[in-house]
């Protein structure tokens, strides 16, 4: 029972992330997918449409959303899943570190997968010290 993992970003964003975490592990150890919202989208249909993808990546673990920006339409589509019956976390704040650190702790559950998932965002900064 693995944990699905969805990215709710603005367009173009959500498939670079995927693309270049392929990169650095060319097999990745949970389904991943991207619903990228674009500017003009109604914001029912990409629910409708995001929750198929939802349910498809659940295979009995949940959905982990990594949404880009909080407040922004893909972060709120993402949360609004839950009354749709989705079992789901959601941490906003999308980077590559954030995903990359998802796929190394595969097994975790849903909720701790949340925590990692917010830990190797934040963790994935670094201000030089020039």
């Amino acid at each position: 029972m693995s944990v699905g993992v969805l990215l709710m970003t603005h367009e173009a964003v959500g498939q670079a992330l995927i693309s270049a975490a392929r990169h650095v592990m060319p097999q990745l150890p949970l389904r991943v997918a991207a619903v990228e919202v674009p500017p003009e989208a109604d914001p029912e249909v990409m629910r409708s449409l995001t929750a198929h993808h939802a349910r498809e990546l659940d295979q009995g673990g949940g959905v982990l959303i990594l949404a880009d920006l909080y407040g922004a339409t893909p972060c709120n589509i993402g949360l609004s899943l839950g009354a749709l019956g989705v079992r789901l976390r959601c941490v906003s704040g999308l980077n590559l570190p954030m995903l990359l650190r998802v796929l190394n702790y595969a097994e975790k559950p849903l909720d701790e997968l949340a925590e990692v998932a917010a830990s190797g965002g934040r963790g994935g900064i670094f201000i030089d010290h020039a």
